[in-house]
């Protein structure tokens, strides 16, 4: 924080107590009244949904401290009908082809932070619980461009979503379950029945809890099936194998001549000169959040940057830390931040023991950097030379309201941008631009925005001007250009008449797939070249103000990180396992193994999914042997050559492998099926040439397999 700002640390500490009361005591009898609100509005209504026929719906916590005599205090839950598309997954699904699974539904729009911050959890428990919980999303979008199925694919691929989604654009399923916020989880028994409901974030523990307890309850009634599934995910088709995968922010700097690109599902910070020749890499292509050198260093999402001299601030929003990389040495340090969610909007404190709420973007003045802290809906500031963070502007609430830095509200902050006196930020849920002093004195004004429902794509001043969820925010010779992401343009705004002219970009050069850009996130100056991250095309655009001629910059050396692969070997779940007879075979050549499946009717391969082996020797072997192997292109029949000299001292081989049937309409559901042959040779040098037929189809049901 600047020196002209301790008055501020001053009116916050006089005020702390009354919003302590706002933020914590206001908030509980709300969630109370809320609360009860809704389970008498689930209570009983026999009209246009089954969600509460005979008894309400109620929260997980019920459920996970209930007596038994209280478990079968259910409600009938809708199928899922009414979406206009299936995403992650082969085609439709029904609530009746999960019977036996524990099902998770998580309605969701793709902008929501809170949404966002749900998404680990799930994939946690997703993790935790692989045969025994199926999660589904219920997209019911908020803006108007989220309704689009391609934008949710693109979301779910760059959120790393890993279960089926359905596109609930007319939010028909919300209203059949009665749904009223982002975002709100029910859970379903392998009976197919309601048990719990909950709105919101940080819900890990409850819904662990509930799962432990349905486990343990169905698994004693015989009803839940612990077989895995498997869906056709969009990452099978679209893996991230291109030079960039979506990146999420650019910073340009003329005077070093250098571009550094936040390249946000790759995990990593992409660093080369104006016209794309690779300079540096910092990130391994993993998530994580190790420091150290920009090879073995990691990050997750990272998002916007600043700039000073040799050194790289970087928002890992993920993470919720602030990193510094130093240039010269290539060299990652967490500078800000816990590692863990920050819960606290009112107080700072010491920058590593105090936590941060999704980090989205940055701006540097003089020795203060300022944080969009999406997360918290509000502005932080942190100050380099003493290492303190504390909150700037905000008081935490979801809004835009305008007014003293510390009654002001925002919603979602992702873009910072400055003149040198003001600070602008993209405030991205309630698509508007605001503009706040940074010398701390002063108040919060809205240029542009009018409200959380209030976004479209209209130019115009003031009040008559609308975005759809606008990230980004560049200023350059007075004037501010803003990445209306949700439109995929590019607008500029004259902060001192408020007016709002569309720049680049829009329907008319094809929408979303078909135009310049598509969901740009950010932007940044470098002379009179504009560089846009165009998030989902997963490139870097270069605009000349000039001429405004649009073209792809040209990354010379950047390719997609070659990301580790896990060291554990390959998992076979659940193995049907024979054991064959003696084969005699010959000591020299080769030995072919024919692999032919039969799979289950209406069932296919998935042509996307890699099939994958591993021919070993059997336990004894003198020299043991083993190489995994994969199919790129899964076949019902295919031959595994074995050289015998790799072999001649075993008693024999092992084929272990895993593949997925899927299913199509509404058997969209992938089984995972394992099969292993035990293969018992013995070596004649008259032998015939060796050909063993190995089927998938005659075999007896083996255990697991260690």
């Amino acid at each position: 924080m600047s020196d002209d700002q301790p008055h501020l640390a001053d009116r916050r500490h006089g005020m702390i107590c009354i919003r302590r009361l706002l933020a914590f005591g206001l908030p509980l009898l709300i969630g109370l009244a809320i609360y009860g609100w809704s389970w008498w509005f689930l209570r009983e209504d026999p009209g246009e949904t089954e969600v509460a026929h005979s008894r309400a719906a109620f929260p997980l916590a019920s459920f996970a401290h209930a007596q038994e005599s209280d478990k079968e205090k259910r409600y009938v839950v809708p199928e899922l009908d009414g979406g206009v598309a299936w995403l992650n997954t082969a085609g439709p699904i029904r609530l009746s082809d999960l019977r036996g699974k524990i099902v998770i539904l998580d309605f969701w729009t793709l902008c929501c932070i809170n949404c966002i911050h749900v998404l680990p959890d799930l994939a946690r428990l997703e993790k935790k619980y692989p045969n025994q919980v199926v999660v589904i999303g219920v997209h019911s979008a908020k803006f108007d461009n989220e309704k689009n199925s391609e934008s949710i694919r693109k979301a779910i691929l760059r959120y790393e979503i890993n279960h089926p989604v359905v596109n609930d654009a007319d939010m028909k399923i919300w209203r059949a379950y009665r749904v009223n916020s982002w975002p709100t989880i029910h859970v379903i028994d392998p009976e197919g029945k309601g048990v719990g409901y909950a709105s919101g974030e940080g819900l890990y523990e409850p819904l662990d809890n509930v799962i432990s307890k349905l486990i343990t309850l169905h698994r004693g009634k015989k009803t839940l099936n612990e077989q895995p599934l498997r869906f056709d995910l969009a990452r099978f088709k679209e893996r991230g194998d291109s030079p960039l995968f979506f990146p999420g922010k650019i910073l340009a700097d003329a005077a070093s001549q250098r571009l550094f690109i936040a390249d946000s599902t790759h995990h990593r910070i992409v660093i080369t000169d104006l016209n794309g020749k690779k300079i540096a890499s910092a990130g391994s292509g993993l998530a994580g959040k190790t420091d150290g050198s920009f090879d073995k260093a990691s990050f997750n999402d990272p998002q916007g940057m600043a700039l000073d001299g040799d050194t790289l601030y970087v928002a890992d929003r993920k993470n919720d830390l602030i990193r510094a990389l130093d240039l010269k040495t290539q060299k990652v340090k967490t500078i800000a931040g816990t590692g863990e969610q920050g819960q606290d909007r009112e107080r700072g404190g010491p920058a590593l023991t105090t936590g941060l709420n999704s980090p989205w973007d940055l701006l540097l003045h003089g020795r203060t950097l300022f944080i969009a802290m999406a997360g918290h809906h509000q502005i932080w500031t942190l100050d380099l030379d003493k290492g303190i963070l504390a909150p700037y502007a905000g008081n935490g609430r979801e809004d835009i309201k305008d007014g003293s830095l510390d009654a002001a509200s925002f919603a979602q902050p992702s873009g910072l941008a400055s003149d040198g006196t003001r600070l602008f930020v993209a405030d991205s849920e309630v698509s508007a631009v605001r503009s706040l002093p940074l010398s701390g004195r002063g108040e919060v004004a809205s240029l542009v925005g009018e409200g959380l429902f209030e976004f479209g794509d209209v130019d115009g001043t003031g009040p008559k001007v609308r975005l759809q969820h606008a990230l980004g925010v560049a200023f350059h010779a007075g004037k501010l250009y803003v990445a209306d992401t949700y439109n995929s343009k590019i607008k500029i705004i004259d902060p001192a008449d408020r007016s709002c002219v569309t720049f680049l970009g829009g329907k008319e050069k094809g929408w979303l797939t078909n135009g310049p850009l598509n969901e740009p996130g950010g932007l940044s100056f470098a002379g009179e070249k504009l560089y846009v991250a165009d998030t989902n095309n997963h490139r870097i655009r270069v605009v000349d103000l000039a001429t405004k001629a649009v073209s792809t910059l040209d990354l010379q050396g950047v390719t997609a990180p070659k990301v580790a692969q896990e060291a554990s070997a390959p998992v076979f779940p659940n193995p049907t396992k024979v054991t064959l007879p003696v084969a005699t075979v010959p000591r020299t050549g080769e030995l072919a193994l024919e692999v032919e499946l039969t799979l289950s009717a209406g069932f296919k391969l998935n042509p996307e999914a890699q099939m994958t082996y591993v021919v070993e020797t059997l336990p004894g072997a003198k020299t043991a042997w083993s190489e995994t192997r994969k199919l790129d292109t899964p076949k019902t029949a295919f031959r595994v050559a074995v050289p015998a000299d790799k072999i001649n001292d075993a008693n024999g081989l092992m084929l272990s492998l895993v593949y997925y049937e899927c299913g199509q309409g509404s058997q969209a559901l992938c089984r995972v099926k394992s099969r292993i042959w035990e293969i018992p040779l013995k070596f004649d040098a008259g032998a015939a040439a060796g050909v063993i037929h190995l089927s998938g189809s005659d075999v007896a049901k083996g255990g697991p397999v260690p």
